[in-house]
C-alpha cells in the first residue's frame, strides 16, 4: 500500500508517523484527512451507467425474481422531483424497494443527474443515462408504446411482469404495489 522506507510529505517518517503525529501533528494530520477524502469520494461517472441497446437486458437479469421498480426520467420533468421524492420516502420505510433510474437526457448531463437525484434523496439508486444517438431506439426497447414522456414509471413484480403508469404516480397506488408484491417495510421482516 504505502512504501514505509521513504519519508512521507509533512516530514512523516511512515505511515505510523501519521498516525502518531510525532512530526509535524497539524500537516500529517492535514495528509491523512486528504488521503481519506480522496480514497472514499465517489466517482461521478461510475455512479451513472450509460443506457445503451441491450442495456434493459442487464437491468432485468440483475433483478430476476425480485420486484423492483423502473423510473425514466429526465432534468426538465415537472412531475419528476414529485415523484422521486415521495419513492425516496417509501424507500426509507420499505429499505429493500428497490428502484432504478432511467435518465433519458445525454450523458453529458450526468454531473447534473447525480446532483438532481441526491437533492431527492435517490442518490443510493443504481442509475442509468440514455447513452445512444438515436434515443428513439432505446425507448423502444423499454416500451414500444412509449414515446418518450417522463415521468414513466414501471412496476415489475417477481416474475417480471410491468405495469405501466405515466404521469404522477400516487403515493398510495405505490404502497399497493408494496403489499402485494411483499416489499417489506421498516417494520417487518
Amino acid at each position: 500500500m504505502f512504501n514505509t522506507s521513504k519519508p512521507l510529505a509533512g516530514g512523516c517518517e511512515t505511515v505510523r508517523d501519521m498516525f502518531h503525529y510525532r512530526r509535524h501533528p497539524a500537516l500529517c494530520g492535514l495528509l491523512l484527512v486528504l488521503m481519506l477524502t480522496v480514497m472514499s469520494a465517489p466517482r461521478a461517472a461510475e455512479d451513472v451507467h450509460p443506457f445503451k441497446l441491450g442495456s434493459l437486458s442487464q437491468v432485468l437479469g440483475a433483478r430476476e425474481g425480485q420486484p423492483f421498480v423502473l423510473v425514466l426520467w429526465s432534468l426538465d420533468c415537472q412531475y419528476c422531483p414529485t415523484e422521486l421524492k415521495m419513492l425516496s420516502e417509501l424507500k426509507r420505510n420499505h429499505p429493500k424497494l428497490d428502484v432504478v433510474l432511467i435518465a433519458t437526457d445525454t450523458v453529458n448531463d450526468t454531473p447534473q443527474l447525480i446532483s438532481r437525484a441526491e437533492s431527492y434523496g435517490m442518490s443510493k439508486v443504481e442509475q442509468w443515462v440514455f447513452a445512444e444517438d438515436m434515443p428513439e431506439r432505446l425507448r423502444f426497447e423499454i416500451d414500444r408504446r412509449w414515446y418518450g414522456e417522463v415521468p414513466r414509471t414501471y412496476f415489475y413484480d417477481p416474475k417480471h411482469q410491468r405495469e405501466a403508469k405515466t404521469g404522477l404516480v400516487s403515493k398510495k397506488f405505490v404502497e399497493d404495489w408494496l403489499a402485494r408484491n411483499s416489499v417489506p417495510d421498516v417494520g417487518r421482516h
